[in-house]
């Protein structure tokens, strides 16, 4: 009898937790998985705006893409960007996180400003980039100018406008690492700190015994949002370089965005899903190398 009723109640709050979650289910539905099929199924034809005729070609677009000399390298521009960007806002943000962290006279104050790039929106921050990128009255060559030094043209060598554009990205996000890595930080309780000081633990063994672990989870979460939104890079590289010079800087959306706007919407969709692997794959092996099972903290 006790079975039965335990079962019932099982069965009970497993329905109420499907009927919760549906209104998201819907959500993903029509604007993620609708839209990603719908874009799986234009790659499989030959859709350019200039022929009446959408026959179907199967995988072929898949086959020209992956051909491409153009899409082998935005990939490895993509993948570059994303790996040095990402880099370097995990370490920003986790120091600025500990820093905000500690209690310091003008803490809210210190936290708003960290998060004022972040509120930007990312056309005009690259846009303000761009201004003081600018070779003839950009401000850095006005500061190299005083300096005595000849001028350099930021977005005009593929290294330069490379970096450029790391540097533009890490300024805007940032901020965002520190926001969720700073929650993270709060959550840890502050009893472990006080033992660890009893101990006589040192500020590198408490980080590393206790800060580290416990914000794994939140980390890495960290980490897949921004990785997810790196290769996805268009709007900053389209206002500050276009993916010049010469292409060298042309992300996997860009490239997508190009044939979109030639027209040839086959092979862009094909593209298009192509970034949609490539991001899927970096979170499964973030999933898989920090440890995310069920039940697991």
């Amino acid at each position: 009898m006790d079975n039965n009723l335990t079962s019932k109640l099982k069965y009970r709050e497993a329905k109420l937790g499907y009927l919760m979650i549906l209104p998201l289910l819907t959500v993903v539905l029509v604007f993620i998985i609708l839209p990603v099929m719908g874009t799986f199924w234009i790659s499989l034809h030959r859709d350019v705006t200039f022929i009446p005729e959408k026959p179907f070609v199967g995988l072929r677009n898949y086959l020209r893409v992956l051909s491409a000399r153009e899409f082998w390298y935005s990939t490895f521009v993509t993948v570059s960007f994303s790996f040095v960007s990402v880099s370097l806002e995990t370490i920003l943000g986790l120091s600025f996180a500990l820093i905000l962290n500690e209690r310091l006279k003008g803490r809210g104050v210190l936290r708003a400003i960290v998060l004022i790039p972040w509120a930007v929106p990312t056309i005009i921050s690259a846009r303000t980039w761009e201004l003081m990128y600018n070779y003839s009255y950009g401000l850095f060559n006005w500061i190299l100018s005083i300096l005595g030094v000849s001028p350099v043209n930021w977005l005009g060598t593929p290294i330069s406008a490379f970096f450029a554009i790391v540097i533009a990205d890490v300024w805007k996000t940032t901020p965002f690492m520190t926001l969720l890595l700073l929650a993270g930080l709060q959550a840890i309780p502050q009893d472990l700190y006080e033992a660890a000081l009893i101990d006589g633990a040192s500020m590198f063994e408490r980080f590393k015994s206790i800060t580290l672990p416990l914000l794994k989870p939140v980390l890495i979460v960290a980490l897949i949002l921004r990785t997810i939104d790196a290769l996805r890079v268009f709007d900053i590289i389209y206002v500050l370089t276009g993916g010049g010079p010469g292409g060298a800087t042309t992300s996997i959306s860009l490239l997508a965005f190009n044939y979109y706007n030639l027209g040839d919407y086959g092979i862009g969709s094909a593209i298009s899903i192509l970034t949609f692997v490539l991001v899927l794959s970096f979170t499964i092996v973030y999933l898989k190398v920090g440890r995310f099972r069920e039940g697991l903290k």
